[in-house]
């Protein structure tokens, strides 16, 4: 009652109550509690949960509260820089970011690749946008995090043999691709490591955990992001399976992908 700048007195006015029934429900163990609907009140008076005033729980949160603290719904713009995303990263720094995006990540593209799959979507000028990208993923790469991605193996199929929704992507453009897709990895690895599963056999939606701190579901045009241990753990313990289940693994990448380009040459 202190922390909310009230008293006994001052309670029972504002539940309707007389004092005497809010010192029985303060004084804890061996006392004669007063209705739920009392407890109730005094709990919605004083901004906290009834179970809390109980002694039931150590969280003094009403429900709504707590859900609203583990759980938010952001926007998810179609846009090369993502002001959300990217602060996501700065909070994170130096902790293991895990990541199942939702198609090629955009980290790991090519200018001629990024202008080809966002031009339609950019306001300002290609050269504006995907230079203020390539800053903001810079800095994401020197921020001393391991990264692990995760991505079905008819992505990069679909990619690679220009499939899909990559049919319109010129084979110059998805040479130089691949060609750059084999250096990073290679270059990056193993702070950097990206996983193949086969998605016949395991689904995951997109998605990003950001260390222990949140997990961020990409639900298109929302992102969901929870922060409470629980869920934080349950989606790390999905991500971990992709990576043991991988039907490719961050060292059998690269070869993986000369083969698929060995197929487009030979075809």
């Amino acid at each position: 009652m202190r922390d909310r700048g009230t008293n006994q007195s001052a309670l029972a006015r504002a539940v309707g109550v007389d004092r005497s029934t809010i010192s029985q429900l303060l004084k804890g163990a061996g006392a004669r509690l007063p209705n739920a609907q009392v407890v109730g009140e005094c709990a919605a008076a004083l901004g906290v949960s009834a179970d809390w005033l109980l002694g039931l729980t150590d969280r003094p949160e009403t429900a709504a509260d707590i859900l609203a603290n583990t759980l938010s719904l952001t926007e998810a713009p179609r846009a090369l820089v993502d002001e959300q995303i990217f602060q996501w990263h700065k909070e994170a720094a130096g902790y293991k970011i895990r990541h199942v995006p939702a198609g090629l990540p955009d980290m790991l593209k090519t200018r001629a690749m990024l202008e080809w799959e966002y031009a339609p979507h950019l306001a300002r000028s290609a050269d504006q946008a995907i230079g203020a990208s390539e800053d903001r993923l810079s800095w994401i790469r020197g921020a001393h995090s391991d990264y692990e991605i995760a991505l079905p193996l008819f992505e990069l199929h679909s990619f690679v043999h220009g499939e899909g929704y990559y049919a319109s992507l010129p084979k110059a453009v998805r040479q130089e691709q691949v060609t750059y897709l084999l250096e990073v990895s290679q270059q990056l690895y193993p702070r950097l490591r990206i996983y193949l599963y086969d998605a016949r056999r395991i689904y995951s939606s997109p998605l990003t955990i950001f260390g222990p701190l949140l997990a961020v579901l990409y639900i298109g045009q929302n992102y969901m992001a929870f922060r409470d241990t629980e869920r934080v753990q349950a989606i790390t313990g999905h991500f971990d399976y992709l990576v043991r289940e991988a039907a490719v693994t961050a060292r059998e990448l690269p070869g993986h992908l000369r083969s698929l380009w060995a197929e487009v040459e030979g075809a």
